[in-house]
């Protein structure tokens, strides 16, 4: 009886592991989120590019599908069946004189349609 209960679990675990366009949904929600505080909240872009980003947060908004995919060519997958783990690293590309992109690195479990962020940090 057991040994069905842990099969049964772990065929609906497996079902329910998120593909990598789930993460990078998710992903994409994540980062315009982030984005949107680091440069629309609380903004760190030199003062001319501020005064042409007239509506930051509908610009970040609109980049939305972008991020997802950047996100996702910049994780590896670690699939174990029942879940999946993402390693995601990207930025610190310098785009302007005095601005660099910060660097984020990012660890997501991925596990009955859900997704838990374990460790986020960033550099700037």
């Amino acid at each position: 009886m057991l040994a069905a209960v842990l099969a049964a679990a772990t065929c609906g675990l497996a079902i329910t592991n998120p593909s990598p366009r789930d993460f990078e949904e998710f992903a994409a929600s994540q980062l315009v989120e982030l984005i949107d505080q680091e440069l629309c909240q609380k903004p760190s872009l030199p003062l001319m590019l501020q005064l042409v980003l007239t509506n930051c947060p509908a610009m970040v908004q609109a980049q939305r599908q972008t991020l997802g995919r950047i996100a996702r060519e910049h994780s590896k997958r670690v699939n174990i069946g029942i879940a999946s783990v993402y390693s995601t690293r990207f930025g610190g590309q310098q785009l302007l004189p005095n601005w660099r992109v910060p660097q984020y690195a990012v660890t997501t479990i991925a596990a009955a349609g859900t997704f838990v962020v374990l460790n986020a940090t960033s550099t700037p």
